[in-house]
């Protein structure tokens, strides 16, 4: 029986070669090899594992990074974690980079918090601990019920500035929207620059829905009818004349810059770059404002559809992602793409945590609001 002397093990839960590769670069930091493991897809497209160790008595850490194809990642990741359970795992811990679902995790009408549901099939699944990084919301934290380690990108981005953008004295931290203002604050105070918002919407990106919601309330005259007619033949009582206050539209207003960025680099950050026609947008309207440069900073480059291409004709000088999503396609579409490598402090949270120290220091300098 091949057990190490460490006593935890570290799989991956990826049946796709590009995405094993943050997995690799982990297990070489700590010194260890890749747990043996098989997982493929079955012809109709069913999920197989088989775990070719003993795993009994052992802590075990899965890592899954999300491809584009983020259904089946979760299936690899929630199939390993059960057949690690039936094998007697002691602890099962999951290293999930970029949380799918991650921006489904508010009420939408009549959707659902899809972000929830997921954390219930992982704990179902036998996890008993996530290590994430930059979770879209920091709230997701609490859908679970087990610890949830939320480590940040944040350093490694800030020092990508601070090594590889010449003259960043001259920058100014850009915030897309002023929902995302907290997270380019934290960065504009960590790098002692400026701060500028940009506010406004060419049109609305999320269109109401003709379902009802904001037909008007019926007024009911009660003159000349007695009451409601009821199934059974009896009347109920008349409604009073239903007055509300006139509610005002929200009407967002056109595309404004709050700051200055003229003969400045701009410096775009956020969490998550998927569709980057918001990011196209901004870039344009900053070079009208006389930025000279633009630089956009984000965790997780999902970088979706024709965003290389995009990227590749806009007014954007440099997109800068981590290695948590695998993109070497899309980089080799646009070379403006950029990669940090994040699998250090990765590495660093599965040896603390394995070891039971604090996680304190990983998190030293980091703004609530980062």
């Amino acid at each position: 029986m091949n057990v190490p002397k460490s006593g935890y093990r570290v799989f991956s839960a990826n049946s796709s070669a590009a995405c094993t590769e943050l997995a690799k670069k982990i297990t070489e930091r700590l010194g260890v090899e890749l747990g043996k493991s098989v997982v493929f897809q079955e012809p109709n497209r069913e999920t197989r594992v088989d775990v070719k160790e003993s795993v009994r008595g052992q802590t075990i850490f899965i890592i899954q990074t999300i491809p584009r194809d983020v259904n089946t990642a979760i299936m690899e990741l929630l199939v390993m974690a059960y057949a690690l359970k039936t094998s007697c795992a002691k602890n099962i811990i999951g290293v999930i980079p970029y949380f799918p679902y991650s921006k489904q995790c508010k009420m939408r009408k009549r959707g659902s918090i899809v972000c929830k549901l997921l954390a219930s099939m992982l704990a179902k699944a036998g996890l008993t601990h996530i290590i994430t990084m930059d979770l879209h919301q920091k709230e997701i934290q609490g859908f679970f019920s087990f610890p949830v380690d939320n480590l940040r990108a944040s350093p490694f981005l800030i020092q990508y500035i601070q090594e590889e953008i010449p003259d960043y004295r001259n920058a100014i931290i850009v915030a897309k929207s002023p929902a995302a203002a907290k997270r380019a604050q934290s960065y504009a105070e960590r790098l002692r620059l400026g701060l500028a918002v940009i506010h406004g919407e060419a049109q609305c990106s999320e269109s109401d829905m003709a379902d009802g919601r904001h037909s008007p309330p019926c007024v009911r005259n009660t003159t000349g009818h007695t009451g409601l007619e009821l199934p059974s033949g009896k009347q109920q009582a008349p409604f009073p004349g239903i007055e509300l206050p006139i509610m005002m539209a929200k009407e967002k207003p056109p595309i404004t810059v709050v700051g200055d960025v003229g003969g400045r680099i701009a410096i775009i950050v956020d969490d998550i770059i998927d569709d980057v026609g918001d990011f196209v947008a901004a870039a344009e309207i900053l070079k009208e404002r006389g930025a000279y440069k633009i630089y956009i900073m984000a965790t997780h480059g999902l970088l979706s559809a024709d965003a290389p291409r995009l990227i590749e004709e806009s007014a954007i000088d440099e997109v800068v992602v981590t290695n948590t999503v695998p993109h070497e396609v899309q980089k080799l579409q646009c070379p403006k793409i950029k990669t940090v490598d994040v699998s250090m402090i990765l590495a660093e949270a599965i040896r603390r945590i394995h070891n039971g120290e604090s996680m304190a220091y990983l998190f030293r300098n980091i703004a609530v609001d980062d």
